[in-house]
């Protein structure tokens, strides 16, 4: 089975390379950690990883919930936020993406597997349903 790639979004670099490390414990490769949505857009171009863990606040002129518009709108790609933020003005934006989770920080290892695993499987759902009814 090849290894699950999850692209990690994060400004703060503690903060990453201890998502990094849970991550890796759990078996999934991350095969980059970027800090801005700028950054976020083009590493999904290029590395089209299977699930984005992203930060809402971010360095640069894009945001979190900005960037994961964009990667959905132009890759197939789930995305789950990964956010200290939970007031209702957040939230109603990042509704708009269609996230596949929201954890708010700080949270536990337990919390953030189970949530990437319900959107891997969430996601290859809807993708084997899409395709049926393009077949129909």
């Amino acid at each position: 089975m090849e290894e699950v790639k999850i692209l990690i979004v994060e400004d703060e670099n503690i903060i990453a390379l201890n998502i990094k490390k849970k991550l890796k414990s759990f078996g999934y490769a991350v095969p980059a950690i970027v800090s801005t949505g700028e950054e976020a857009v083009k590493m999904t171009e290029i590395i089209l990883p299977d699930l984005i863990l992203m930060d809402i606040m971010l360095k640069g002129d894009m945001d979190g919930v900005e960037a994961a518009e964009e990667i959905k709108e132009r890759f197939d790609i789930p995305v789950i936020y990964l956010t200290a933020y939970s007031d209702d003005k957040v939230l109603e934006r990042a509704k708009i993406t269609e996230p596949y989770g929201y954890i708010v920080k700080p949270f536990k290892a337990i919390d953030l597997r189970s949530n990437i695993e319900m959107a891997l499987y969430r996601h290859s759902v809807q993708k084997s349903t899409d395709k049926e009814r393009v077949s129909c």
